[in-house]
């Protein structure tokens, strides 16, 4: 039997620890547990939004080479195994309850996030990997994934307004914390960043030797019109540009590339299920860039359904710019039901419907019955706001097991 339960209530009870930035703890643990920060080849991506997506991009394309793929992402959906994947499946239960207990059989403080990337790194060491592919939490500069030591190729995927108050307010901060991840003399893949934070990259890369490489080479875009990305959304050919270009680093084949582009899963980011009630698109969007990019992927929808017949699920943290995201959505919704999701302190319903009109949900499934009822069977339901919030509805609707949200 497994003991993922009591491993688990242990990792939870750090939780009000906060996310606390800094490496000091989370790589004086890593040299107790052998020095497991210490990889082989890894991959390491940064990015205000679009970093999990490309990460598995990554990660697809590089065991579909052959090789023995770790996936580190944070945070999870439904269950905390979804955070570190081994060849494309989470660990086992009993791999990632021995992996945690390990790491919280230090004496360290550790905070949660920092116990779960140890334990990831843990759980690649024990499963012999060949290539780490690691999601920065925050930022990138402070982040516990920054522990990691080897031959590394970093991608930086969008710089845009998110974390403020941790990572600074204008485009140039948080650029900085995100290029901390540079590494010197190794390369860097960017994606497409305003000249204010393209500026702050290149600098970091200059004063590393660490060479700048575009992602929009000829090669790349030809390869990325040749084989659509599986993953919805127009947005998603940004991130799957930087990820052919960091295949095409790695020396991964062509084959290699146009399979992991077109085989990726990646759940509950412009995701459009047809349920046996109707149709629903599930969507990560958790700030005002990601709103605008799912609003332009909505766009199409307009050809299939009238604004009547597609319902917004709205939910969001209170620390985000959720004002703006509301004003692009609503530009291709119709009706509105809002609901509180679980993980840190929400936006109240009654503060969201008095900025914008609409009916106010006590639970998720509430939310999701309510929505389907205004629509009917031949319309759709969009949820987003909130990774959260997309997780609780993928498991109502799915019937998936869950353990609780964290944001951490």
């Amino acid at each position: 039997m497994s003991d993922l339960a009591p491993a688990l209530r242990r990792l939870y009870e750090r939780v009000p620890r906060g996310a606390l930035l800094g490496l000091d703890r989370v790589h004086a643990a890593s040299e107790r547990l052998g020095g497991v920060h210490r990889l082989g080849r890894y991959v390491h991506v940064a990015g205000t939004n679009g970093k999990g997506s490309t990460a598995a991009f990554v990660a697809t394309m590089a065991a579909r080479a052959g090789l023995r793929v770790g996936l580190y992402t944070s945070p999870h959906l439904c269950r905390l195994a979804e955070r570190v994947q081994i060849d494309g499946a989470p660990i086992s239960d009993d791999a990632l309850a021995d992996a945690l207990t390990r790491v919280m059989s230090l004496p360290d403080d550790l905070t949660f996030f920092e116990v779960v990337t140890l334990a990831a790194l843990v759980a690649f060491r024990e499963a012999a990997i060949d290539l780490a592919v690691l999601e920065v939490g925050l930022g990138g500069r402070l982040d516990a994934t920054n522990v990691a030591e080897g031959e590394a190729l970093t991608a930086i995927t969008r710089v845009a307004f998110d974390h403020t108050d941790r990572l600074g307010d204008s485009l140039a901060a948080i650029a900085g914390e995100k290029a901390g991840i540079l590494r010197s003399g190794r390369p860097v893949i960017v994606g497409r960043l305003h000249p204010d934070a393209r500026a702050v990259v290149d600098a970091r890369a200059a004063a590393l030797s660490a060479p700048v490489i575009e992602a929009n080479g000829e090669r790349e875009a030809l390869l990325v019109e040749s084989y659509p990305p599986s993953l919805g959304g127009a947005f998603q050919r940004q991130n799957a540009l930087v990820a052919a270009a960091v295949g095409r680093e790695l020396g991964l084949p062509r084959e290699a590339l146009a399979a992991g582009l077109q085989t990726t899963r990646w759940p509950g980011r412009c995701e459009l299920l047809e349920t046996a009630e109707g149709y629903v698109l599930f969507d990560c969007a958790h700030n005002p860039d990601g709103a605008l990019a799912l609003k332009n992927a909505m766009l199409g929808l307009s050809s299939s359904f009238t604004r009547a017949q597609i319902g917004l699920v709205f939910g969001a943290m209170a620390d985000k710019g959720w004002r703006a995201m509301l004003d692009r959505l609503t530009q291709v919704t119709g009706p509105r039901v809002y609901v509180e999701p679980a993980g840190r302190q929400a936006v109240p319903v009654t503060e969201l419907a008095a900025y914008l009109d609409g009916a106010k949900a006590k639970s998720v499934p509430e939310a999701l019955i309510s929505m389907r009822q205004r629509v009917g069977r031949n319309g759709v339901v969009v949820v987003t706001g909130s990774i959260f919030l997309v997780g609780a509805a993928r498991a109502f609707l799915l019937g998936l097991p869950c353990d609780p949200p964290v944001a951490l």
